[in-house]
């Protein structure tokens, strides 16, 4: 049951506790924060690389819904929001040079499974495969993205192009992603298409103009401060080092936004990312645009890769003439910096001989909790790993509270 002080207590000070904290807070409620660490932000961090102030994970955000460029406004950051460059990211198959993404996909998911920039990643068999499943008819929606992708295009399609690209947006495979979690429409398109082709061809036409993603100047991580000072401001509290082990014990009505704290999540997934400064002329040309997803089973270790500079100005502008490069793991390296310059080398087709610094960071994204009825909880086990998610789930679960 709520409590009817006006108290609130957030456990954990992640991105989802944060803005959750803030709402309520300026709304007028009494609100501390307990953050078991000795810093706020979770897996929205800064590192510093080169003497170059990065973001230490996520490094943009989804548009989609204006949720999180929202918070920015009111946070005073609304100037400092960027667009990434412009062209597509690419892909590298199993066998093969690496290949652009195709053009009109949602999530890798194909209007047009025989479209030529997607037979050529696929082939012509799977993609005239896939024309053939999404033909019949359609009985129901599947719960899962991988499920529904493979009952309407098949296997091929699925980890040829869908499963890299779901990957590089979700760190985790299409079978593991709830569709209404990868994209709210999508579960509905199909069913008043009857296919996925004419749902992904309807939901790309209604999107607006523009990159699908965003970021901020300086880097993500500046939301972190931004909502730890506007929640001070509004009076409430942050307590760092304040590990919480009994939820009961707090005052007021408690809000959980750490994963483990009287729930029990799923298997979380470790997550490495090595970045590497280098200096290297050939990369001016961003030759692989800016960046690449990997197929499961091509010759590298890596899942993705980001050419940072190649894809944000400001950033580009701060590295003065060297080159940013982000590469991420599912399986940690036994020599992470030395496992990253050779799997960019050959996902670039760039030798990089001089390497000015590099760093490498890894953090758990928490497996879906099992959570009791009577708990509020926000955040990653719940909302999912995009920052867009994270935020508006937060905001939807303040406005509630304050309801009751």
């Amino acid at each position: 049951m709520p409590d009817r002080s006006g108290r609130f207590s957030i456990v954990g000070g992640g991105v989802g506790g944060l803005v959750v904290a803030r709402r309520l807070a300026a709304s007028g409620a009494r609100v501390t924060v307990f953050e078991a660490s000795d810093r706020l932000g979770g897996t929205v961090a800064r590192h510093e690389v080169a003497g170059i102030g990065l973001d230490a994970a996520a490094e943009s955000f989804a548009v989609r819904g204006g949720v999180v460029a929202g918070l920015l406004a009111e946070l005073g950051l609304q100037d400092d929001i960027v667009a990434p460059a412009p062209g597509p990211a690419w892909l590298q198959p199993v066998a093969g040079d690496a290949v652009p993404l195709p053009a009109t996909a949602l999530l890798g998911i194909p209007a047009d499974p025989l479209a030529d920039d997607v037979v050529r990643v696929v082939g012509r068999p799977v993609a005239e495969r896939a024309v053939e499943l999404d033909g019949l008819p359609l009985d129901d929606v599947p719960a899962t993205l991988g499920a529904l992708v493979r009952s309407r295009y098949g296997d091929g399609l699925l980890d040829g192009l869908v499963a890299p690209v779901v990957h590089g947006v979700h760190s985790q495979h299409p079978d593991d992603l709830p569709v209404a979690r990868a994209h709210p429409g999508l579960g509905d398109a199909v069913r008043e298409a009857g296919s996925l082709h004419a749902a992904v061809a309807r939901l790309r036409a209604a999107a607006p103009p523009g990159s699908a993603v965003a970021g901020l100047r300086g880097g993500v991580h500046r939301i972190v401060p931004a909502l730890a000072d506007d929640l001070e401001r509004h009076g409430g509290e942050v307590r760092l080092n304040a590990r919480v082990d009994d939820v009961s014990a707090l005052d007021g009505t408690v809000v959980v936004a750490a994963p483990g704290v009287a729930s029990t999540p799923g298997p979380g997934r470790r997550i490495d990312l090595v970045t590497l400064v280098v200096e290297q002329a050939e990369l001016d040309a961003a030759p692989r645009g800016t960046g690449l997803l990997v197929a499961a089973g091509a010759p590298v270790g890596a899942r993705a890769l980001t050419h940072a500079t190649a894809k944000w100005a400001w950033l580009r502008e701060a590295a003065a003439g060297r080159h940013i490069l982000r590469l991420s793991y599912d399986q940690t390296p036994a020599d992470p910096v030395g496992a990253a310059r050779a799997d960019a080398e050959t996902l670039l087709g760039v030798k990089l001989p001089t390497l000015v610094d590099a760093a490498h960071v890894s953090w758990i994204r928490p497996g879906a909790a099992s959570i009791p009825p009577e708990m509020t909880v926000v955040g990653e086990t719940v909302a999912g790993s995009g920052l867009a998610g994270i935020v508006a789930h937060a905001e939807r679960t303040a406005t509630g509270l304050l309801a009751r």
